[in-house]
């Protein structure tokens, strides 16, 4: 890669932690409980707010707040195997805290459970889904993290492994590299694409910006 980024924003979950499998089974529950097609959910709920999903597919009747509050808590309870995408750690700890964040659609008290769970601290800016009124697909998200690092959007390169999450990085005219390790298919994407970060390293200039070194890079 021969561009120099002024940031890196890291998506979290299924980016930077492997929370799939709780995620699952919570919203599993959820739909069952409330006679919801479980693979309709699955196909559209990752990388968007909870809130967002169950005001899609919530029944008549049902207080949408509510029941976000008890997925949120049943999430939080269910951490045990959450766990680090592989090299991710590392990854980030090589970073100047000032030239990275996470922007993740998970909210703040789920985002530290999560981190916490994969041995990962949370870094300086952290936008979650109780940052922004609107949620991924929108590019909101990456533009207040941006904001925040004191840079522009179009200077920082996204990490995402999700549909949504690309669609508001490309809005925010960000570049793109996308994580695949907890994909069960292969995305058709027109950007870059790594499994993880094993064989990742990073090199920073003078001026501080970041380049990033390995055999996965964005495509043109």
């Amino acid at each position: 890669m021969t561009r120099r980024y002024a940031a890196f924003l890291f998506d979290m979950d299924g980016t930077l932690i492997n929370s799939i499998p709780s995620a699952i089974r919570a919203w599993t529950n959820w739909a069952e409980r409330h006679g919801i097609d479980v693979p309709e959910l699955m196909a559209v709920m990752h990388g968007v707010r909870a809130i967002e999903t169950i005001r899609r597919f919530a029944p008549p009747g049902v207080d949408p707040q509510a029941e976000f509050e008890a997925l949120l808590q049943a999430e939080i309870d269910d951490v045990a195997d959450v766990a680090e995408i592989a090299g991710a750690t590392a990854f980030v700890a090589a970073l100047p805290p000032e030239r990275w964040a996470i922007v993740t659609s998970a909210p703040r008290s789920l985002a530290e459970v999560r981190l916490r769970a994969a041995g990962m601290t949370p870094p300086a800016v952290m936008v979650t889904a109780d940052d922004v009124e609107r949620g991924k697909p929108a590019p909101d998200c990456f533009l207040l993290a941006a904001e925040r690092l004191g840079v522009s959007a179009a200077d920082c390169l996204v990490w995402e492994d999700a549909p949504a999450g690309i669609a508001a990085a490309e809005a925010a005219g960000a570049d793109v590299m996308v994580i695949t390790a907890t994909h069960h298919a292969r995305m058709e994407t027109r950007h870059g694409t790594t499994v993880d970060y094993a064989t990742l390293t990073i090199a920073e200039a003078e001026d501080g910006s970041l380049l990033l070194n390995g055999t996965a890079v964005p495509q043109a």
